[in-house]
């Protein structure tokens, strides 16, 4: 049987060193990615070793940070099957509209040319906003209350090796376990990818994101905003009262000199990009900043071994899909192992794991080449771009059908879904 290794008192060093624990998945990745998919496998039936190298006192954090996140409403379909969505429900702010334009620093936003309301849609907000210290903590109190999720923390994963049935790692400490799949949701510099070999395409967008959260005088009603400076996009999201989340690209040097600054002059830079109508503002929270840069896995699977969220692909946050991206990976997984569990096979075949890939590799792709060339394109101040595009997206912005498709789009609702995202259990 499988050994239970609690998070808190039973390190995992002093139960497994010397021996090998014999588990069917092995998560590398505490993030969101990683918690996300054990409890997807745990409901398909699947037995599941999670491994992450922060502590737990750390990963228990629930001090607000200003870090958030914009869920897609097919995301938040698969945090309600998975038992997540109730724990953090009434803690999310819903986005009922989305306001899109052109801005330039202390002018203002230009007249808006995208406008995009729930009524568009039919079955409600187009997604929640929802803070970090939320989403983080009720996916470990989910995952501890599952009995086919082991955690294992504040231990890395040093090395990983294929034998014909099983795929071992072996951990700092010297322990060692092993399944018969591996899956790393350990992020862009993905080590689990790296030890197996998988190479990786991409570049840097020469922007740094500043990110942090806000609060305002008046309240946003539920509206986020797009502003596209000619440095890069400035998003304005709303989070519970009266606050918002900011994510605002730069250049990389004029980022790390805004970055430098103190609080009131941060403010003052942010001030004229940011306008003035949701009133006087105000910092809450940390600030954070984080290069922005295309990383795209040249294959999502190798033996015994798949990936899965920013290890799979690192997106630029134009469009706001990087974690939504990722758990349209964990819904696709899930749902393919889980059927091939129950026909029989053999959950780590190449076949199976193609199965995988195919389904997720040209809707990833897609989406960074479309991030790309739309970040390419609003990134200036050219003004025949400017005057093309604009007239371009307020036609889009005009005919009802295009608008529609462009909300189930950013719904998340578009393509072919995975059954979590519809809703529906595995």
């Amino acid at each position: 049987m499988p050994l239970d290794i609690g998070m808190d008192n039973c390190p995992a060093g002093r139960i497994l060193r010397g021996m090998t624990d014999m588990r069917e998945i092995l998560i590398v990745g505490g993030g969101l990615n990683g918690p996300s998919l054990a409890l997807a496998l745990a409901q398909g039936g699947h037995s599941v070793t999670l491994i992450d190298a922060l502590p737990a006192p750390l990963r228990e954090e629930a001090g607000f940070d200003g870090r958030s996140y914009a869920l897609a409403l097919a995301s938040t379909r698969l945090l309600q099957q998975i038992g997540v969505w109730s724990r953090i429900a009434d803690r999310a702010q819903p986005m009922n509209e989305i306001k899109v334009s052109d801005g330039t620093a202390g002018r203002g936003p230009s007249p808006l040319f995208l406008h995009f309301e729930d009524s568009d849609l039919d079955e409600g907000p187009m997604g929640y906003m929802v803070e970090d210290r939320y989403l983080r903590r009720a996916l470990l109190e989910a995952m501890a209350v599952e009995p086919r999720i082991t955690q294992i923390s504040g231990q890395r994963v040093v090395a990983q090796s294929i034998s014909t049935d099983a795929v071992t790692v072996t951990l700092e400490d010297g322990a060692q376990l092993s399944g018969a799949l591996l899956v790393g949701a350990d992020g862009r510099q993905s080590g689990t990818g790296e030890r197996a070999g998988i190479k990786r395409t991409g570049w840097d967008y020469g922007q740094t994101a500043l990110v942090c959260a806000i609060s305002h005088d008046l309240p946003h009603d539920g509206i986020a905003h797009q502003f596209f400076m000619p440095p890069g996009p400035l998003a304005i999201l709303p989070l519970p009262g009266n606050r918002s989340s900011i994510v605002w690209s730069e250049t990389h040097a004029e980022a790390a000199r805004i970055q430098a600054l103190g609080d009131a002059d941060y403010l003052t830079v942010l001030r004229p990009r940011f306008g003035s109508f949701l009133g006087e503002i105000a910092l809450e929270g940390k600030r954070f900043s984080y290069p922005l840069k295309l990383s795209l896995a040249n294959a999502y699977y190798a033996e015994r071994l798949a990936l899965v969220g920013d290890a799979a692909h690192g997106l630029h946050p134009i469009a706001g899909q990087g974690l939504n991206a990722g758990l349209r990976d964990i819904a696709s997984l899930a749902e393919v192992l889980t059927d091939a569990a129950r026909r029989g096979e053999d959950i780590a075949s190449p076949l199976v794991l193609a199965r995988y890939q195919q389904w997720r590799r040209f809707d990833t792709t897609s989406l960074a080449l479309a991030t790309d060339v739309f970040n390419k394109l609003f990134s200036n101040d050219n003004p025949i771009l400017r005057a093309t595009r604009d007239l371009g997206l307020g036609l889009t912005n005009a005919l009802p059908g295009l608008r529609r498709g462009f909300v189930r789009e950013a719904a998340g609702l578009s393509g072919d879904l995975p059954k979590l995202l519809r809703g529906r259990p595995l």
